[in-house]
């Protein structure tokens, strides 16, 4: 077993590899990395029986552990990759490669004065740390989307995916070493808990770290690292079911929010309900979801409404409760901004849906919400890079800076500034008298 000391050598010399692959990465055409996302696509295709082999072999511990209580239901669903969800990352690989071109894109362009010109043009971030939780399909996704915006990147699963992780990037990295004028290195991934502390220290070589997990990791990642961090911890998200809702659709929107897939961050976790049509919406909405063996927990209003045990009483932790499981939080409010106080009071700013055919109070509900993703008359559950049209995501972000929402190309992305002249100084410009400078904005763009 190396030492922790030799750990960190190790992961010093794997982070310098991937500055150098991200940098070769950043120059490389389009059609390139899009061969190298071709190639992955069909890798996966052709060794996909050896893929789930790995990955039925960490569901069959996820679900030993699972019966001694060790590890929740919803998150060995989230590891097992069948039921479609293999298909649907070879799918997410040829979404992101379809998509233009993010690099070397012209932002703005400047005329300066005569022969002097600006650019403002995107490229990479460079080199990402990216640590995700039990999916082994999120490794395929930010793998292409790295890939597609030329960054280089060291990834860490849970080690409850382990087997599947290290197939998945092995295969990974085999079906783009084999594409020419791709570099090594630009995919690493990590498997012990020293990586992951050895990598929050190479802040020369690393440039942006994407963690994906709980409140407490997330925050032990930006306590623990001069890097900047992205993502978010918890996900909770409302659904608010306003005076003005079409309660056929807010039927559907809310159960949709809460059991399509209780795993997710974008799942809905509590339940708003205006006042003037509890009685009616709760009265189908509480059976339609019990039935869905959803365990409720509402407010005194909620349990007097549903008057036969059916709602147990929620305590003041279960409105900032991120549950991940068939559990609701379920509350009566009088009014719309009696609920967005309560969202932004209680919620992480994630996602949050108001059902509503009061276009005055959709527009009140989506300026006042303060959370990275706003909904009138939908599912929380569409808040994914995928469904989004982004090809993928990374994760999701709650920040406030460079990106928020799920994280695509476009979030993986910075700019640079180009100058093109003929020999302009400054002092010419600085002379007496001063030569004023042009300032023209272009139409033009920026040409390898």
């Amino acid at each position: 077993m190396s030492t922790a000391a030799e750990a960190s050598a190790d992961l010093r010399g794997l982070a310098l590899r991937a500055r150098e692959a991200g940098r070769k990465l950043a120059a490389i055409p389009g059609r390139v990395r899009d061969a190298g996302l071709e190639a992955i696509a069909r890798a996966l295709e052709a060794e996909r029986e050896a893929m789930l082999e790995a990955n039925a072999a960490d569901c069959r511990d996820a679900q030993e552990l699972a019966s001694r209580g060790e590890l929740g239901l919803p998150l060995v669903s989230r590891l097992d990759l069948s039921s479609g969800k293999y298909e649907r990352a070879v799918e997410s690989v040829r979404s992101v490669a379809a998509m233009e071109d993010p690099l070397w894109r012209t932002q703005g362009a400047t005329e300066v004065d005569d022969g002097l010109r600006l650019f403002k043009v995107s490229v990479p971030i460079g080199v990402l740390g990216v640590i995700f939780e039990s999916r082994p399909d999120a490794l395929v996704q930010i793998a292409a989307l790295c890939l597609k915006s030329g960054n280089a990147v060291l990834m860490k699963g849970g080690s409850e995916a382990s087997r599947s992780n290290r197939a998945l990037a092995d295969l990974i990295a085999r079906a783009t070493a084999a594409v020419e004028g791709l570099p090594e290195g630009w995919l690493t991934l990590l498997e012990t808990r020293e990586d992951v502390r050895s990598m929050l220290d190479q802040d020369d070589a690393i440039d942006l770290i994407i963690p994906r997990g709980s409140n407490d990791f997330v925050r032990y990642i930006m306590d623990n690292t001069k890097i900047p961090v992205t993502g978010h911890s918890d996900g909770v998200c409302h659904v608010y079911v306003d005076a003005a809702a079409d309660l056929d659709k807010a039927l559907q929107v809310a159960v949709d929010a809460k059991v399509q897939d209780v795993s997710t961050c974008c799942t809905a976790e509590t339940l708003l309900v205006h006042a003037g049509v509890a009685e009616a919406f709760l009265g189908t909405a509480l059976g339609r979801l019990a039935e869905a063996e959803v365990e409720l927990r509402g407010d005194p209003r909620t349990c007097r409404i549903a008057g036969d045990g059916r709602v147990g009483e929620a305590s003041e932790e279960d409105w900032s409760a991120e549950y991940l499981d068939y559990i609701l939080a379920v509350k009566v409010v009088d009014g719309l901004e009696e609920a967005v106080d309560h969202i932004n009071r209680y919620g992480s700013a994630h996602t949050d849906s108001i059902v509503t055919e009061d276009r005055a109070a959709a527009v009140r509900f989506l300026q006042g919400v303060d959370s990275a993703s706003v909904f009138v008359n939908a599912s929380t559950r569409f808040a994914d890079g995928f469904r989004f049209g982004l090809g993928a995501e990374v994760g999701i972000s709650t920040g406030r800076l460079h990106s928020r929402g799920p994280v695509g190309l476009e979030g993986l992305t910075i700019y640079k500034y180009l100058m093109e002249g003929e020999g302009h100084t400054v002092g010419y410009y600085e002379g007496d008298p001063p030569r004023p400078y042009a300032h023209r904005r272009l139409e033009e763009e920026w040409r390898a």
